[in-house]
């Protein structure tokens, strides 16, 4: 019975996407204000989905003051000139609707999802927490008192801890090493003047993708920009270098005691950016490694064969200026050297034979037959088109993904296992109780 509707949600999703498939995933076009615009005409249901992606994440905050790309999307519908935070939130709640902003390291978000009866009421209030929040000094000290009391619970998180400290080593004092809410230190160091600073530099609309998708057409959709969002304005955007980041010349081990019975492990390494041309090759190579769940080698391994733990994954994080590799997975504290050394056994034997037909075959099904399923709602769409714009990688990009991934070879596998996989020069972190672990790393 599992499988039959494994299979038919499979199915369903599959002929939602043949539409999707058969053209252009959306059309794309920049506006006179230098804003792009994706916009894909969906009528099955009466609803819009718009997703504005403003390039205001974390990477483009002053590390001293980190966590201010956070705050400054956070409090975007905590109040404008023309509305409280009561009064958006009651007007978007009364029509089914929802309105929401948070920021990532590259960019932050907007999202508006509303009845297609709605949408001029929803691109009013869209508009109004982008150009006219006033970022009231009572909601930033209370946003960032929730934010600190956020900060300290996850210190209590085995799997967080291990998380945070292993971004860190990788990257180091780039942005994507930091949390995107900052630390208790740093958010006490940003003002109400460093925020409205942020937002007026980085929101404007030449920094900025529209993705709207759902009832609605270009027609209609144009008199809704005029309307609401025909005054933003653009301007110059602010230049801000980056640090780099670069791979270790040693094992770096990082241990933290605690009173646990499972140690949480990470083991990794830098990895690649989203635009390098090898990422398809290693999306298949990882799937092999310890990406396919269940079909994975570490999982066949390390649960399977051994016991060692109930899940252990791989994954690379391509991000756009960097990226990393790490493999996850908690086992009890007595087993952590064994488990850790079949991590790296599995990694060396990767750059050191050639994967089986079989192995290739499966991986190459499961990455090409589950891309339906991330493009099987309006939702997915408009943050999935967003991603390719940000990315550079093209409208037409669901078109060439097939290809792209069943052209990697057997060879190519091997090639991206020597470059990108370094069982020798890794990071290492355990958080646990290393008494009973007695960790020879």
């Amino acid at each position: 019975m599992k499988r039959k509707l494994k299979y038919l949600t499979l199915l369903m999703a599959l002929l939602f996407a043949s539409e999707v498939f058969a053209a252009r995933l959306t059309d794309r076009e920049v506006l006179p204000n230098n804003m792009v615009l994706l916009h894909a005409e969906r009528k099955a249901i009466p609803i819009v989905t718009v997703v504005l992606a403003v390039k205001a994440g974390s990477i483009a905050e002053p590390a001293e003051k980190a966590g201010l790309a956070y705050l400054t999307a956070a409090l975007l519908n905590e109040g404008t000139k023309k509305r409280s935070s009561r009064e958006i939130s009651e007007a978007i709640e009364f029509v089914g609707g929802s309105l929401s902003a948070s920021a990532g390291a590259d960019y932050a978000t907007v999202s508006l999802s509303v009845l297609k009866k709605d949408i001029d009421l929803g691109f009013d209030l869209l508009s109004d927490v982008i150009m006219n929040p006033v970022f009231n000094e009572d909601e930033i000290r209370r946003k960032i008192r929730i934010t600190k009391n956020r900060l300290i619970q996850q210190n209590e998180e085995p799997g967080v801890v291990a998380s945070i400290a292993f971004s860190k080593a990788v990257f180091g004092e780039h942005p994507y090493g930091r949390q995107v809410q900052g630390s208790p230190e740093s958010l006490d160091l940003i003002s109400r003047q460093d925020i409205v600073d942020f937002h007026s530099a980085f929101f404007v609309p030449d920094n900025a993708i529209l993705s709207v998708v759902g009832d609605i057409s270009r027609e209609e959709l144009g008199a809704l920009l005029k309307k609401h969002l025909g005054n933003w304005q653009q301007k110059s955007i602010p230049s801000r270098s980056l640090p780099g980041t670069g791979a270790k010349k040693s094992p770096v081990v990082i241990k933290e005691n605690r009173d646990l019975t499972q140690a949480n492990i990470i083991l990794g390494h830098i990895g690649i950016t989203r635009d390098n041309p090898d990422y398809y090759a290693v999306l298949v190579m990882n799937y092999i490694l310890g990406g396919g769940g269940f079909a994975s080698r570490l999982m066949d391994n390390i649960r399977d064969s051994r016991g060692l733990a109930y899940d252990v994954h791989s994954y690379f994080a391509a991000n756009r200026f960097s990226g990393s590799f790490q493999v996850g997975l908690q086992t009890k504290n007595e087993s952590a050297n064994t488990a850790i050394n079949e991590v790296l056994k599995e990694m060396q034997r990767m750059r050191t034979e050639y994967v089986s037909d079989r192995e290739l075959q499966d991986a190459r099904a499961y990455l090409t037959g589950s891309l339906p399923l991330r493009i099987d709602s309006n939702s997915k769409i408009a943050g999935f088109v967003i991603s390719l714009e940000y990315h550079n990688l093209g409208m037409d990009y669901v078109n060439k993904y097939p290809a792209l991934i069943n052209g990697v070879s057997k060879e190519d596998v091997l090639r991206v296992a020597l470059k990108y996989l370094d069982p020798e020069n890794y990071i290492l972190v355990v958080v646990g109780s290393l008494g009973k672990a007695n960790l020879r790393y």
